[in-house]
């Protein structure tokens, strides 16, 4: 059986004082059995993520990794120094890294392989822009990025990671995809992933990252083929994160 997780990026959000109440909020909310959540925080706020939710349900992790071990890389994070904070999870290759830092599929193979080396579980994003979209080649670029990832970890590093599938149109813009085309794209994932490996489909989750709200969740995450989200902006705010969280565990 797949696992199901609601995971939150909180992008280059927070402060001390407003991380303490989210953190508190998250790590008292009892969440479904059969569902992970976790929270991708900024570098600076590991520690306090650290502290503020271990031995709570919630798990933790970074939004970026460096794919060098160490060295002369200023301004990098090393996998291993995210293991030191208790990370679980790392982000890679999310739309956002991939339009505005220009990481290629390569680099953000590379950044998978260190995170599974170190071990982190990669949450690997994939996507079309609009553009992409409109010009009807969503499962060209989509399934380049699922063949990179598959090529460059096998089916044994494959099988470690938890893909995203996030619509770039949909990120921070208000405009969600509906469950059915959700769906679409994640049924097409899923059978890249049967097409290597029938235990590869069966195991991997698919997440759905692009304007995950509590008020669509539970529609989206119906969806035969969709394994819960990353979700952005809700997870900012206790209440909306908790409610998404219960979603993905089939709870109202």
């Amino acid at each position: 059986m797949r696992q199901r997780l609601a995971v939150g990026n909180w992008k280059m959000h927070g402060s001390l004082p407003e991380n303490r109440t989210l953190l508190e909020a998250l790590a008292a909310a009892a969440g479904p059995d059969r569902v992970i959540c976790a929270v991708c925080v900024p570098f600076p706020y590991l520690a306090q993520a650290q502290a503020a939710l271990g031995g709570s349900r919630v798990a933790w992790g970074a939004q970026n990794v460096s794919q060098h071990p160490k060295g002369a890389f200023t301004g990098e994070v090393s996998a291993a120094m995210l293991r030191e904070f208790g990370c679980r999870y790392v982000l890679v290759g999310h739309s956002e890294r991939r339009q505005l830092f220009g990481e290629d599929d390569a680099t953000v193979v590379a950044k998978a392989k260190a995170a599974l080396a170190a071990g982190l579980t990669p949450i690997f994003c994939v996507g079309e822009t609009l553009a992409e979209r409109e010009a009807g080649v969503t499962q060209q670029v989509v399934g380049r990025q699922v063949s990179a990832a598959a090529e460059g970890l096998g089916n044994e590093g494959l099988g470690a990671v938890v893909l995203a599938y996030e619509p770039v149109w949909a990120i921070g813009t208000g405009k969600t995809a509906t469950p059915a085309q959700a769906q679409e794209v994640h049924a097409f994932v899923r059978g890249l992933l049967k097409a290597r490996s029938a235990s590869l489909a069966a195991s991997v989750p698919v997440l759905y990252g692009g304007s995950v709200k509590a008020a669509n969740a539970a529609e989206l995450f119906a969806m035969a083929d969709v394994d819960g989200g990353l979700v952005g902006g809700a997870s900012l705010v206790a209440e909306e994160f908790v409610a998404i969280c219960r979603a993905a565990g089939g709870q109202e």
